[in-house]
């Protein structure tokens, strides 16, 4: 592998260029380095010991409090991440993921699910963006879900100094969309939106990915109601009364799990794995989601009118485990190609994991909302430092992996069929490899 010495810097060199301050552009490749190299604590104190002897309060402060915006560091991560997979072959993965904290002083701490711990615990939770191609994850956002026992108590934001901006309550797929917005302003692309059945559920948030044009593919809980495709607005005739001024469906919704129990099903496989080829029994229906406006119909009481058509895609695991899925994916996809829409998803828990054990994300000890974005976005650059790394070495050193956008279209779908071997194929060193090389490499004093 080439000498390490010097990469780093030469790689936050637009980072830095975003930081007005000589001190700060000294300490933000101190403590990246720190995220990246040895050591089972990546909190400031234990980094500085390492990273910064005696400048410890200096590295704080760079984290913690000092008055900088990191507004740009956000945009540059994306232009960065955009460079290293951006394209027509990328899927944007949302989802969230649980700092587990004691107390309740710490910003958005609160008892709250944490789906990685699969229970309700004491915990922060953040809402994620990972850009994923051929199985290589970088992670873009990491925002801060506030729960209501946070945004109902303004003294108790004002003390973990949390801006008056960000103070409103919201949803996490209401942070979700605000975060794709922000990300496609920095020029990020991407082909699909992937979400779990926590996103997939909300139809303000399927409803929001087609008001901006985007394809997605979601996870829904089985109680999810669906019409046929074919379903028609009619005006029944009133037996009495005055006549009806709605038209309502002519046909009922019904659960997708009911929907999907009479089709049929196939099995897919969607890619190869390290132990053979991942597959699964798959099915996919043509439906209109009852997402629509309420209104009366017969003596059903108040139901969702029929919305947009999408796929509806069910799915039967080896353990006999089911999950159900929607897509706006075009109409005349395949099954595979729904399939691997789906599962494309897994990516995101690979670098969640990733940011955790090995960079420290959930390692930050302050309580200020700016102190643990900052670390996020620390973490963050540091995992995209070391995927370009890793695309680097798997591509035979080469420094400059991404394709001029005009021809990234036309080019993915004909180099998937010249190369057998994607590039998560090649053999990709862990994340902490080289650390001893790290840390020898010359960092400003």
């Amino acid at each position: 592998m080439a000498d390490w010495n010097g990469d780093l810097e030469r790689w936050l060199a637009p980072f830095l260029a975003r930081l007005g301050h000589k001190a700060r552009r000294r300490m933000c490749p101190l403590y990246v380095a720190g995220l990246i190299g040895p050591g089972d604590r990546k909190s400031v104190e234990p980094m500085a010991a390492r990273w910064a002897p005696g400048d410890y309060d200096q590295l704080h402060h760079f984290i913690a409090s000092g008055v900088w915006d990191e507004a740009p560091f956000t945009e540059e991560l994306a232009i960065q991440a955009d460079k290293l997979i951006g394209g027509a072959g990328t899927v944007l993965v949302v989802d969230d993921t649980a700092l587990p904290k004691k107390g309740s002083h710490s910003v958005g701490v609160a008892p709250q699910y944490a789906s990685a711990l699969g229970k309700t615990a004491n915990c922060q939770t953040l809402v994620s963006l990972t850009l994923a191609r051929d199985e290589v994850p970088v992670m873009i956002g990491l925002r801060l879900f506030l729960p209501e026992s946070w945004t109902g108590d303004g003294e108790r934001m004002t003390k973990a100094r949390v801006p008056e901006d960000c103070r409103t309550a919201r949803t996490k797929p209401e942070i979700a969309l605000a975060e794709i917005d922000r990300i496609r302003a920095a020029g990020v692309r991407f082909a699909t939106v992937l979400a779990d059945a926590g996103y997939g559920l909300s139809a303000p948030f399927r409803q929001g990915l087609d008001a901006r044009g985007l394809e997605w593919a979601v996870g829904i809980p089985k109680q999810q109601k669906v019409y046929p495709s074919n379903v028609k607005l009619v005006f029944p005739i009133a037996g009495r009364g005055r006549p009806r001024k709605r038209s309502i469906p002519d046909q009922l919704s019904a659960p997708v799990e009911a929907v999907l129990a009479k089709a049929k099903w196939r099995s897919v496989s969607w890619r190869k794995g390290t132990k053979g080829s991942l597959a699964a029994s798959f099915a996919a229906v043509r439906v209109r989601i009852a997402d629509g406006p309420p209104q009366r119909i017969h003596d059903k009481g108040m139901q969702h009118m029929p919305g947009e058509e999408a796929w509806l895609v069910g799915e039967r695991r080896t353990s006999g485990e089911r999950k159900y899925y929607l897509s706006n994916l075009p109409a005349v996809a395949s099954l595979k190609t729904l399939a691997a829409a789906i599962k494309a998803r897994w990516i995101c828990e690979q670098a969640h994991q990733q940011l955790k054990e090995e960079l420290g994300l959930d390692h930050f000890e302050g309580r200020s909302w700016h102190g643990l974005h900052r670390h996020a976005l620390m973490t963050m650059i540091a995992y995209a430092y070391l995927q370009s790394r890793r695309l680097a070495e798997a591509s035979g050193g080469k420094k400059n992996l991404q394709r001029p956008a005009a021809a990234d279209v036309a080019r993915d779908k004909a180099r998937r069929h010249r190369h057998s071997r994607s590039r998560a194929a090649l053999p990709m060193p862990t994340l902490q490899a080289n650390a001893s090389e790290i840390a020898r490499m010359n960092l400003p004093k």
